[in-house]
Protein backbone atom coordinates (compact mmCIF):
# COMPACT_ATOMS: atom_id res chain seq x y z
CA UNK A 1 0.00 0.00 0.00
CA UNK A 2 1.61 3.55 -0.72
CA UNK A 3 1.83 5.48 2.53
CA UNK A 4 3.73 8.55 0.70
CA UNK A 5 4.63 10.81 -2.80
CA UNK A 6 8.47 9.76 -2.72
CA UNK A 7 9.19 11.59 -5.77
CA UNK A 8 8.58 13.78 -9.13
CA UNK A 9 9.79 13.30 -11.95
CA UNK A 10 10.21 16.70 -13.67
CA UNK A 11 11.36 16.83 -17.49
CA UNK A 12 13.31 19.42 -18.23
CA UNK A 13 15.31 20.71 -21.68
CA UNK A 14 18.49 22.35 -19.57
CA UNK A 15 19.13 20.62 -16.02
CA UNK A 16 21.42 23.07 -15.20
CA UNK A 17 19.55 25.69 -15.59
CA UNK A 18 16.43 24.11 -13.90
CA UNK A 19 19.01 23.20 -10.70
CA UNK A 20 19.94 27.12 -10.97
CA UNK A 21 16.09 28.21 -11.09
CA UNK A 22 14.97 26.14 -7.89
CA UNK A 23 18.10 26.61 -6.02
CA UNK A 24 18.54 30.06 -6.57
CA UNK A 25 15.23 31.26 -6.84
CA UNK A 26 12.60 29.05 -5.17
CA UNK A 27 15.33 28.20 -2.18
CA UNK A 28 15.67 24.21 -2.64
CA UNK A 29 18.77 22.92 -2.53
CA UNK A 30 20.71 19.73 -4.42
CA UNK A 31 19.68 16.46 -2.30
CA UNK A 32 21.67 14.13 -5.20
CA UNK A 33 23.54 14.16 -8.55
CA UNK A 34 23.87 10.72 -10.26
CA UNK A 35 24.69 10.29 -13.65
CA UNK A 36 25.26 6.88 -15.28
CA UNK A 37 27.88 7.22 -17.07
CA UNK A 38 25.81 6.30 -20.64
CA UNK A 39 24.55 9.92 -20.81
CA UNK A 40 21.54 9.45 -18.15
CA UNK A 41 21.64 12.22 -15.36
CA UNK A 42 19.20 12.90 -12.52
CA UNK A 43 19.37 15.52 -10.13
CA UNK A 44 17.25 15.24 -6.74
CA UNK A 45 16.22 18.46 -5.47
CA UNK A 46 14.11 19.44 -2.73
CA UNK A 47 13.29 22.35 -0.19
CA UNK A 48 15.59 22.71 3.08
CA UNK A 49 13.25 21.88 5.31
CA UNK A 50 13.56 18.47 5.16
CA UNK A 51 10.22 17.79 2.81
CA UNK A 52 9.78 14.28 2.14
CA UNK A 53 8.90 14.36 -1.10
CA UNK A 54 11.34 15.34 -3.79
CA UNK A 55 11.70 16.41 -7.15
CA UNK A 56 14.20 14.47 -9.51
CA UNK A 57 15.36 16.68 -12.50
CA UNK A 58 15.45 14.39 -15.79
CA UNK A 59 17.03 15.38 -19.42
CA UNK A 60 13.77 15.75 -21.38
CA UNK A 61 15.76 14.89 -24.77
CA UNK A 62 17.58 11.68 -23.34
CA UNK A 63 13.88 10.40 -21.88
CA UNK A 64 12.12 10.75 -25.31
CA UNK A 65 14.68 9.20 -26.71
CA UNK A 66 14.65 5.95 -24.12
CA UNK A 67 11.17 5.89 -23.58
CA UNK A 68 8.98 7.21 -27.06
CA UNK A 69 5.30 8.08 -26.23
CA UNK A 70 5.97 8.97 -22.29
CA UNK A 71 3.97 11.94 -21.14
CA UNK A 72 7.14 14.72 -20.48
CA UNK A 73 4.74 17.61 -20.04
CA UNK A 74 5.38 19.48 -16.81
CA UNK A 75 3.74 18.14 -13.76
CA UNK A 76 0.98 20.15 -11.70
CA UNK A 77 2.40 21.18 -8.66
CA UNK A 78 0.85 22.82 -5.43
CA UNK A 79 3.35 24.03 -3.25
CA UNK A 80 2.54 24.92 0.56
CA UNK A 81 4.17 28.20 2.33
CA UNK A 82 3.10 29.65 5.63
CA UNK A 83 3.52 33.25 4.50
CA UNK A 84 2.14 33.84 1.22
CA UNK A 85 3.60 37.28 1.19
CA UNK A 86 6.91 37.22 1.57
CA UNK A 87 6.89 33.95 -1.10
CA UNK A 88 5.40 35.65 -4.00
CA UNK A 89 7.84 38.92 -2.82
CA UNK A 90 10.90 36.94 -2.63
CA UNK A 91 10.46 35.45 -6.29
CA UNK A 92 8.86 38.24 -7.83
CA UNK A 93 12.23 40.42 -6.83
CA UNK A 94 14.42 37.78 -8.29
CA UNK A 95 12.75 38.11 -11.46
CA UNK A 96 10.63 34.96 -11.48
CA UNK A 97 7.26 35.37 -13.77
CA UNK A 98 4.32 34.83 -10.96
CA UNK A 99 0.79 35.94 -11.47
CA UNK A 100 -1.60 37.55 -8.77
CA UNK A 101 -2.15 36.56 -5.76
CA UNK A 102 -6.16 35.15 -5.82
CA UNK A 103 -8.76 34.19 -3.00
CA UNK A 104 -9.62 30.81 -3.33
CA UNK A 105 -11.97 28.28 -1.39
CA UNK A 106 -8.92 26.46 0.43
CA UNK A 107 -7.01 29.69 0.72
CA UNK A 108 -5.02 32.25 -1.16
CA UNK A 109 -3.05 31.39 -4.23
CA UNK A 110 -0.47 32.20 -7.19
CA UNK A 111 1.29 30.80 -9.62
CA UNK A 112 4.69 31.10 -10.62
CA UNK A 113 6.96 29.90 -14.11
CA UNK A 114 10.40 28.60 -14.10
CA UNK A 115 12.60 29.68 -16.96
CA UNK A 116 11.46 26.91 -19.41
CA UNK A 117 7.51 28.11 -18.58
CA UNK A 118 6.97 25.24 -16.90
CA UNK A 119 4.07 26.85 -14.00
CA UNK A 120 3.53 25.76 -10.61
CA UNK A 121 1.55 27.27 -8.13
CA UNK A 122 2.03 28.19 -3.85
CA UNK A 123 -0.76 28.17 -1.68
CA UNK A 124 -0.72 29.52 2.10
CA UNK A 125 -1.15 26.87 4.16
CA UNK A 126 -1.01 28.18 8.18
Amino acid sequence: MIHKVGQIMLYVNNQDEAVKFWTEKVGFHVVSEENNGQGMRWIEIAPKNGAETSIVLHNKEFVAKMSPGLNLGAPSLLFFTENLDDMYRDLSSKQVKVGEIVQMPTGRVFNFADAEDNYFAILEKK
